[in-house]
């Protein structure tokens, strides 16, 4: 038995319920994996672990579409609606907390957020209709939705999922709360994790601390080197931090701050494909 091992048992046999201990321990038998590479995570769920993604890896961000993965490429996040990249550790993106641009109409009426008018309330930056994560009920009917998108995650074979837009409720005008944000992200949570799915944190440093309230296993975090937020993140979860840059100067502060913990890619900001005019990617 390793360390890693050891230390687990001795946790469960302090802090399993007698009826579930048995449970606990078959977990802290499963087979570990190095430090830098895909490590599992005990899912609140399930009591089975999922893989988490490696630390300090070669990552790229395809959100914008999915194109051959460069040389060294360990880890990639694509879009729900793409297909895994073979042999990678692959992330799935999905818009969790807002409406794609022009989908409001895939959503009831009631599950737009609106304001005093009436009248929708929009992500202005990428024209995005928020969701209305304001009641348990509501968030409930959202999350039955957004739990089709992680159930085709599973079914084609991702290793995790990346639900974007956690911070909504910055944006709401104070309609949301950060409580309505964590008891939501939490619910998406347990469900990727009974999909044998692990899941990232999207941004949202303010919330970081809070990752095992929400059992989030990760984070993907754009522009932390711009903003001077990296080392939130890796303290959180453990340098398990996926980060795009979209700027030459965040993306030099990143690899002279990071480069050697984190896993860092540059991006343009459309995400686009090779080929396409304004593509752009680079690493440390």
């Amino acid at each position: 038995m390793n360390a890693a091992s050891a230390a687990c048992f001795r946790k469960a046999a302090r802090s399993a319920p007698a009826v579930a201990l048995a449970v606990a321990l078959t977990s802290c038998a499963a087979p570990q994996h190095d430090d830098d590479g895909p490590a599992p995570r005990p899912s609140t769920a399930t009591h089975q672990a999922v893989r988490l993604p490696p630390v300090h890896a070669g990552f790229d961000y395809q959100i914008g579409g999915p194109y051959q993965p460069p040389a060294g490429v360990r880890v990639v996040s694509r879009d729900h609606s793409a297909t895994p990249a073979r042999g990678l550790y692959n992330v799935c993106y999905v818009n969790a907390f807002q409406a794609q641009p022009d989908a409001e109409h895939q959503w009831p009426a009631d599950l737009l957020l609106r304001d005093d008018h009436g009248k929708v309330v929009i992500d202005k930056d990428w024209n995005e209709a928020l969701l209305d994560i304001s009641t348990a009920a509501k968030r409930r009917r959202i999350a039955a939705k957004v739990d089709g998108w992680i159930d085709e995650c599973a079914a084609k074979g991702f290793d995790a999922v990346e639900p974007d837009n956690y911070d909504s409720y910055t944006r709401s005008g104070d309609r949301l709360t950060d409580d309505d944000a964590t008891a939501f992200i939490t619910m998406l949570a347990d469900h990727a994790h009974a999909k044998h799915l692990a899941i990232g944190q999207k941004n949202t440093a303010e919330l970081a601390d809070r990752s095992d309230e929400t059992h989030l296993d990760f984070a993907v975090a754009e522009e932390c080197a711009e903003n001077d937020e990296c080392a939130t993140y890796a303290s959180a979860f453990h340098d398990r931090v996926l980060v795009v840059e979209y700027t030459k100067a965040g993306m030099a502060k990143a690899c002279s701050g990071f480069g050697g913990r984190l896993s860092i890619v540059r991006r343009d900001r459309d995400v686009s494909t090779p080929g396409d005019h304004g593509y752009e990617r680079a690493t440390c």
